[in-house]
């Protein structure tokens, strides 16, 4: 049984974990590779704005934060070039370590004590320590934001369901190369978790 309008997500501070999901510069910004798929739709809906503030209270209520980041070696060894997406970060010469481009955007740079977990497949759980991290902690649920939600976002979101976690998507927190393809995630994800805006996270760590 899923959560729905009719029934308000209720988080528990200590076994929630936001993952935030690719808010690195050669993604989310005008200027990076991914500029001019997402740069519109992140700026126009002002979504770095709702993620920093998702960020905020999750830090308030002493949820557990992951960042989740793509970054490959020079020369790409460990790249499987199997779809256009990954086409493009080859030809586009994007998302290097140690690049300005893959670094996280300083409105969400992680603190400290926050993990990040780096990977190079569509799912932040894919090859990481990421679900390792979040059972070591007591984790249940997962909330997710990030670009693109119906790539990383939603391949994230998806594995979280398979392996467990009441998950939920925050919608005003995540962006695709439209509107259109955004909302078609939200609506399919309703089968499988939740979705929620960034001022819903407020009522949501409220008791009942």
């Amino acid at each position: 049984m899923t959560d729905t309008p009719t029934s308000p997500l209720r988080l528990a501070p200590e076994t929630t974990a936001l993952v935030n999901v690719h808010w690195q510069r050669d993604i989310v910004t005008r200027e990076g590779a991914f500029g001019p798929f997402f740069a519109d739709e992140v700026e126009g809906r002002e979504v770095i704005k709702s993620a920093a503030q998702v960020l905020a209270v999750a830090r308030k209520h002493g949820v557990t934060v992951v960042h989740a980041r793509a970054a490959f070696r020079p020369g790409y060894p460990e790249l499987i070039r199997n779809c256009a997406l990954y086409d493009q970060v080859a030809a586009s010469q994007c998302l290097q370590e140690g690049t300005p481009g893959a670094e996280i955007i300083p409105e969400l740079t992680p603190q400290a004590e926050e993990p990040i977990v780096t990977h190079g497949r569509i799912s932040a759980f894919q090859g990481t320590e990421l679900d390792l991290i979040l059972h070591a902690r007591g984790i249940t649920h997962v909330l997710v934001t990030g670009v693109a939600t119906n790539v990383t976002v939603e391949g994230t979101a998806r594995d979280a369901v398979g392996l467990g976690y009441r998950t939920a998507l925050i919608a005003d927190a995540c962006a695709a190369v439209d509107i259109g393809a955004h909302e078609a995630t939200l609506s399919t994800f309703q089968l499988l978790g939740s979705t929620m805006d960034s001022h819903d996270l407020i009522s949501a760590f409220r008791p009942a």
